[in-house]
């Protein structure tokens, strides 16, 4: 088997959700890991994270074990997603590591109901590869004790220093290796804040970096090492436009999870990768972007960064106060140049089932024909460009279907809602091409 070869059941991550495993002065100290074992449907994430780390004081851990054990044993039977606790780990103390090895071995005791329903574990604060390898040892001897499927725990790490990321560079060589059990590593998730501590970066404002490499190289090296990769937390969770932004930016470079701090945050991240349920025309306004209204079958603009007017030499087009006279040809390239096409989930599956009947029909290449009318200032001007497809753009663009079946075939909580974003005709054709 390929090392790139995804071996998980889950293809795609969209959601990881933290919780605090046991909260201070509550008369069930519990309380937010039984709030969040009940989520369902779109508020519920991929993966939950009842989390013994950083989201809980170091004076209450020994007691969130417990809780997660309750919690777990009585509600992970249904909860629709995956279970992977947080516990503490760090590369430079071994008494934390012995700490959280405790914890695991007492999370997965048969006995106690909870390990059932345990998907597996995340280990923060990873170092250099060789404690990657340690962590990887201590689940290995837990599977052991507790007479366990060898290598059945996962484990996903958080790449929080600089020896972290580095390591991620080395997983091709280090997994498979008969000496370690590193094929159970499922996510890559970056730790931003902490990353920026181990970096010693300081910005102006005290914000945080954005770290663009740190994504890319998190989702290359999932990419690699066929695992996935998930984004860390976006504090400011009343920023729903930030939040949204930073996961269009996140998906581009592969990266199509992210962390989530509340259940807004989940329902967001969940439909972020997502195609939409309708399509939609861009207009670059020379710094940004603006999506255009459909009027009667129209795609209309009114905003004031681009004019359009008729001259009698042809049309005078102003976009960010750059103004250039264009006969009608000139115009039509000019806009073909400055419009984009969002396709939704049904404008995929037409694109891939034309593209199935042509390839089944002798064909290696069709072009799809893309047509709109623009009106800018009340000027109407139609458009109409052609994609070439062949097998490489098939299987390019196939990710959106692929992503939305495993979304579908995972979380059957999550199918009423599909259906009425969607539609049922659209639901059942997106099932089933590809």
């Amino acid at each position: 088997m390929s090392i790139d070869e995804r071996t998980h059941d889950r293809t795609f991550v969209r959601t990881f959700f933290t919780s605090p495993t046991a909260v201070e002065g509550e008369t069930d100290s519990a309380t937010m890991l039984r709030s969040a074992a009940q989520l369902r449907g779109m508020q519920a994430p991929d993966v939950w994270v009842p989390d013994n780390e950083d989201a809980t004081a170091p004076s209450m851990r020994d007691e969130g074990v417990e809780n997660v054990v309750s919690v777990v044993a009585e509600h992970g039977a249904g909860f629709p997603g995956e279970i992977h606790p947080r516990v503490v780990w760090h590369r430079d103390h071994p008494g934390t590591r012995y700490r959280g090895f405790e914890h695991m071995r007492r999370i997965t005791d048969p006995e106690r109901g909870a390990v059932e329903h345990i998907d597996g574990f995340v280990i923060p604060e990873v170092g250099g590869i060789d404690d990657w390898k340690k962590a990887d040892e201590f689940l290995t001897i837990v599977e052991h004790e507790h007479g366990l499927e060898p290598g059945g725990i996962a484990m996903s790490v958080i790449v929080e220093s600089a020896a972290a990321e580095l390591a991620m560079g080395r997983l091709r060589e280090a997994m498979g290796n008969p000496s370690n059990n590193l094929e159970r590593l499922f996510l890559l998730v970056d730790g931003e804040v902490d990353y920026t501590k181990d970096m010693r970066a300081i910005t102006p404002t005290g914000e945080l970096p954005s770290w663009p490499e740190l994504r890319h190289n998190t989702a290359r090296a999932a990419s690699a090492a066929g695992l996935i990769a998930v984004d860390g937390p976006y504090d400011d969770i009343r920023d729903v436009d930030g939040y949204r932004t930073r996961m269009t930016d996140n998906q581009a470079k592969g990266m199509l999870g992210i962390w989530a701090l509340t259940p807004g945050q989940v329902v967001e991240a969940n439909r972020g990768p997502l195609p939409p349920a309708e399509g939609s025309w861009l207009l670059s306004t020379g710094d940004d972007e603006t999506t255009l209204e459909t009027v009667d079958g129209t795609q209309v603009y009114t905003g004031d960064r681009v004019s359009l007017a008729e001259q009698a030499d042809g049309y005078r087009l102003t976009v960010a106060g750059n103004s250039q006279t264009l006969d009608e040809a000139a115009l039509r390239e000019e806009l073909l140049d400055l419009v984009a096409y969002v396709p939704s989930l049904g404008d995929i599956v037409d694109s891939m089932e034309e593209f199935e009947a042509a390839k089944a029909a002798g064909k290696g290449a069709i072009a799809m024909t893309r047509s709109a009318t623009l009106c800018i200032d009340g000027v109407e001007i139609d458009i109409s460009a052609d994609r070439m497809w062949d097998e490489a753009t098939y299987q390019a663009l196939q990710t959106p279907i692929t992503l939305f079946q495993d979304v579908y075939e995972h979380r059957p909580d999550q199918h009423d809602d599909l259906a009425e974003l969607y539609g049922e005709r659209v639901l059942e054709r997106a099932t089933n091409v590809g």
